[in-house]
């Protein structure tokens, strides 16, 4: 996995050239379908519902916490070349905007950060809420979204996003149709809530 982690600092690289124009060359987070939340992953906040409802709730009670790491996230979006608002969703689903995490470590102990970078397949790189994690994550979930990319090249962006979006969760290698996505990704909704938390930030200033 040091392996991997070589190849995703060299992407990262040609990206920090290229900035915000290269959002899009990843779909448009914006048009990418989302059910939301499940029951399950609504409990956390005791919620009586589900779907994009209890996403879009989620995402704003983080969003006081996320705020103190607006610039890191939006300059972290800038280098890597990923919408700052699916950036901040993944950080809302992951660690609640680090509320939910001891002293950075979450997962039992084996993951960390903001973005929740599972180190028994990735060496931790910075502090548990710093530029220099939220660039590896970052660059892990870019490293996804290409394996789909060239794993389903007939998907359309959005859609290879989305499927990138659930390979974070679970791996590249349990993606197997666009339908069933969420099959088995956490609480069965990971990548349809992301997007659905990604889309409120992005309507609120990220």
């Amino acid at each position: 996995m040091l392996l991997l982690d070589k190849k995703i600092a060299k992407t990262l690289k040609k990206k920090r050239r290229i900035g915000k124009k290269y959002w899009s060359g990843y779909g448009d987070i914006t048009r990418v379908s989302a059910s939301g939340a499940s029951e399950k992953t609504s409990q956390q906040d005791r919620l009586g519902y589900s779907g994009v409802e209890a996403s879009e709730k989620m995402a704003q009670m983080d969003s006081g916490r996320m705020n103190k790491y607006k610039s890191k996230i939006n300059s972290v979006g800038s280098q890597c070349g990923i919408d700052p608002a699916l950036i901040a969703a993944i950080i809302s689903r992951e660690s609640r905007a680090g509320n939910a995490l001891d002293d950075g470590w979450g997962d039992h102990g084996n993951a960390w950060g903001l973005m929740q970078v599972d180190i028994r397949y990735h060496q931790k790189e910075g502090d548990w809420d710093s530029e220099e994690h939220l660039r590896q994550a970052t660059g892990i979930l870019v490293h996804f979204i290409k394996r789909i990319q060239n794993k389903f090249p007939n998907w359309s962006r959005e859609q290879q996003l989305k499927g990138g979006i659930a390979a974070y969760n679970m791996g590249d290698g349990n993606v197997h149709s666009y339908e069933n996505l969420d099959a088995i990704t956490t609480g069965k909704d990971y990548s349809n809530d992301v997007v659905a938390r990604a889309k409120w930030y992005k309507r609120y200033g990220y």
